[in-house]
């Protein structure tokens, strides 16, 4: 007489089978960096996977099993609450980083990437504009516009809308920021002075004002102060070139190398703990090219270490080595940009920023 199944969870196959690889709890938690009570208390109360039971009853992952949490604990790190994560699927928790991922580097979700993009001397970040006024963000965020920006220099990455100038202080503290793009229907006397008490610590940020009505002395007075004025309304290929013509809307002109230590690339971007972690992530979670490109960028900055460390060695070899070291510097400023492409193409998250 056969005996009922007394539980609905599944165990391990029968021998004969080729087994599939799984994984107990505790190095599940380990892979995941995250204790084993915290998963452990995921999935009492989420029910996030329907893990094996071993003959002895501790539970089994499967490799979906940690792709699926990986994305989870990943994105409950960037802020996500873990209830609202618990009922998608995978495809819609990588939709939910994918949308993330778009959003951290300025662009539109779903909007078309070049396959090829152009090779730059070094990396072009994009130009990051804290953009005041609801309506002056709805439409900086329509893709005609937006791509118009990216034709006339780089990628506009858009912070906000913000109500006012205070809130902008307040969630822009500590973050870079190229320009302040503003929508103000009126101007007064005193409007820029109220402007920079509100906000010091964007008191020195270049200024856009897209205004409605204002006295000609007012205008005269903020265009001394280097504000750059534009009456509204316009149409967007308007005020896409307007914004165009703005300090730092487009790349610098790539300066030529004539020595090797003539410019001096940016450091690393990220330490090889960062990239490693990210490596070992992206290998359950999509393709393998975010782990190679990873990898690659920690060989190059060993390799950028290595040579810096060879100029000190003897005078026969520190141009030699100045030059090595300054190619490889290019080269993983250059991947880095290309870890960022390729993240957003995989609708990964990048690592955190060492600088």
């Amino acid at each position: 007489m056969k005996k009922p199944r007394s539980a609905p969870a599944a165990v391990a196959p029968p021998a004969g089978d080729a087994p599939a690889t799984t994984h107990r709890s505790g190095a599940v938690a380990r892979m995941l960096r995250m204790p084993v009570a915290t998963l452990r208390v995921w999935e009492r109360r989420y029910a996030l996977t329907q893990p094996q039971l071993s003959p002895s009853g501790q539970r089994l992952y499967s490799a979906d099993d940690v792709r699926r949490l990986a994305l989870i604990k990943q994105l409950t790190d960037l802020g996500h609450a873990i209830g609202s994560l618990a009922g998608l699927d995978m495809a819609q928790l990588q939709q939910v980083a994918s949308t993330h991922a778009h959003t951290l580097m300025g662009l539109q979700p779903g909007a078309a990437q070049p396959a090829h993009p152009a090779p730059a001397p070094q990396p072009q970040h994009a130009w990051r504009l804290a953009v005041i006024g609801a309506t002056l963000g709805a439409r900086l965020q329509r893709p005609a516009l937006l791509r118009r920006l990216t034709r006339r220099g780089r990628s506009a990455s858009l912070l906000g809308p913000f109500p006012d100038i205070a809130e902008a202080e307040a969630a822009l503290h500590n973050t870079e920021v190229d320009a302040l793009l503003i929508h103000e229907p009126r101007l007064y006397p005193g409007w820029l002075a109220g402007l920079d008490h509100a906000a010091p610590s964007l008191a020195n940020t270049p200024k856009a004002v897209l205004y409605g009505f204002a006295a000609e002395a007012v205008c005269d007075a903020l265009a001394t102060a280097g504000v750059s004025l534009l009456r509204g309304p316009q149409p967007d290929a308007v005020l896409a070139q307007w914004l165009g013509t703005l300090p730092g809307a487009s790349p610098p002109a790539p300066q030529p190398m004539t020595a090797p230590a003539a410019s001096k690339p940016p450091p690393p971007r990220w330490s090889d703990a960062a990239l490693a972690d990210f490596a070992g992530l992206s290998t359950t979670i999509a393709c393998e090219c975010p782990r190679h490109v990873a990898e690659l960028l920690m060989q190059l900055s060993h390799f950028e270490a290595y040579s810096a460390e060879c100029q000190h060695r003897g005078a026969a070899d520190a141009r030699l080595h100045a030059y090595l070291g300054q190619v490889t510097a290019e080269a993983r400023a250059r991947f880095e940009t290309a870890l960022e492409q390729v993240a957003l193409h995989e609708g990964l998250l990048l690592p955190v920023l060492e600088r």
